[in-house]
């Protein structure tokens, strides 16, 4: 099998077992995936502020950006600050190419050839990622979006509500499959959580296989990795501690009221079935809340579509490439 370098970008909706495919990935002989990061999305964003890369002082001052502030949580890869920042100086003169030395730093201090990244709000971002890394290979895990929904209900970090959870991953939904379409089997797969959980050996040598990578055994056994790329801050991520389980599979059963599963079903009806769920059942929901949701669905909507507008007026403006430099 011809092995492959390009970075691998791992997304899904919030709670939908990103965090322990992660695992399974950095468990391969050859990729490294680290804890999420906050410095890709925010330095994109701010990109017109770090000036033209094309000149060292400025690539400088990206690094120190990157690697000196607790906000990006560059600390959490164990990297040297002062090493990556200087071959970020030295680097190509490019956005992609700097955000993408710490990441490969963190590979070779684990002794893999290959990097790649996680963090479910990737999955609203393609573009950015695209732009900054347009020979990625993304991995979106799907989950029943009611237990998406469940799941981000009891998290101490999650404080939008019932409505709002729906809605994310009705829009995560809508916006990789468009992205699936368009980028086709050789930069897109889709795999689903619960065939993870249930048939892991399998559901990896498919992975392996689009990756271009050879199946290593070690993957199946994810929580061997835990300590070590999972920050122990996040006590939400402890089950990845343990064995693979599929108990939480079909929770929302149990997780939900009543009235949530109507609404669930109701408005997430067909991408639910599409994805191979079955729907429960339940009766139509009252039509209050299902104003109150397309209210709060609008709203999430309208929200992503100005942040895309601000970006093609960013992109007038930049000072220079931004694309990884590769080869």
């Amino acid at each position: 099998m011809v092995t492959s370098a390009r970075p691998v970008f791992v997304l899904g909706c919030p709670r939908s077992g990103t965090t322990l495919l992660q695992l399974m990935l950095h468990a391969h002989p050859r990729i490294a995936l680290p804890p999420e990061t906050r410095f890709v999305l925010p330095a994109y964003e701010g990109r017109l502020g770090f000036g033209d890369l094309r000149d060292a002082g400025n690539r400088a001052g990206l690094a120190r950006w990157i690697t000196g502030r607790k906000e990006t949580r560059f600390h959490e890869l164990g990297l040297d600050a002062d090493t990556v920042a200087e071959r970020i100086a030295g680097g190509p003169p490019t956005l992609g190419s700097a955000l993408g030395i710490p990441l490969q730093a963190y590979a070779e201090r684990h002794g893999k050839v290959r990097w790649g990244d996680k963090r479910p709000a990737y999955a609203l971002h393609m573009a950015e990622i695209l732009r900054l890394f347009p020979d990625a290979q993304f991995v979106h895990l799907v989950r029943d979006g009611r237990d998406c929904v469940a799941s981000l209900l009891g998290m101490p970090w999650w404080h939008r509500g019932f409505h709002e959870a729906v809605a994310t991953w009705a829009q995560v939904m809508d916006v990789t499959r468009r992205y699936a379409r368009r980028l086709g089997p050789d930069s897109w797969h889709e795999l689903r959580f619960e065939d993870l959980v249930a048939e892991p050996e399998a559901q990896l040598r498919e992975l392996c296989a689009y990756l271009g990578e050879e199946y290593a055994p070690e993957m199946t056994e994810p929580h061997r990795m835990a300590d070590m790329a999972v920050p122990a801050r996040k006590t939400w991520h402890r089950r990845t501690h343990g064995a693979l389980d599929v108990s939480r599979t079909g929770s929302w059963e149990r997780r939900l009221t009543p009235d949530q599963i109507r609404l669930c079903d109701a408005v997430l009806g067909t991408r639910l079935e599409r994805n191979g769920y079955a729907l429960s059942g339940a009766v139509r929901p009252d039509p209050a809340e299902l104003l109150h949701y397309r209210k709060v669905s609008a709203l999430r909507r309208a929200a992503h579509a100005r942040r895309r507008m601000l970006d093609r007026l960013a992109r007038v403006r930049e000072p220079g490439p931004v694309a990884a430099i590769t080869g």
